[in-house]
């Protein structure tokens, strides 16, 4: 399975070119490994360099982040057992920020709708 579908690698793309100050996209791709809690919600590629991608990562430690992270590295930490998938089903809804925010307050990445609303909402 292809990491991306060329629609999204053209958003992630687009999404890196965005130059503006304060910029909160909506997450283009959901990845993960099977097996694993290892989830990783991109919103971007840097056009130069596309392996470089950011987004809000999990590596099932109790301690999700936004940052940069590599594609390779992300394909890299296959397992005999254990493979790299894109969730065909996911669209997201809210931006990255709220993602970020219910995933700090459940300590995970989550789609759980009333956690993202919780976290949209929050004064």
């Amino acid at each position: 399975m292809k990491l991306f579908t060329q629609a999204q690698y053209d958003q992630l793309i687009q999404n890196g070119k965005d130059m503006g100050e304060y910029k909160d996209h909506h997450p283009v791709v959901r990845l993960f490994i099977t097996g694993t809690a290892c989830t990783w919600l991109l919103t971007e590629l840097c056009p130069d360099d596309p392996d470089i991608a950011f987004g809000l990562c999990d590596l099932g430690m109790g301690f999700p982040e936004i940052g940069y992270v590599s594609i390779q590295e992300i394909t890299d930490a296959q397992g005999p057992f254990q493979r790299l998938e894109r969730d065909m089903y996911f669209e997201g809804q809210y931006p990255i920020s709220v993602y970020a925010e219910a995933a700090r307050d459940i300590g995970q990445i989550t789609l759980d709708e009333k956690s993202l609303k919780q976290a949209a909402y929050k004064p």
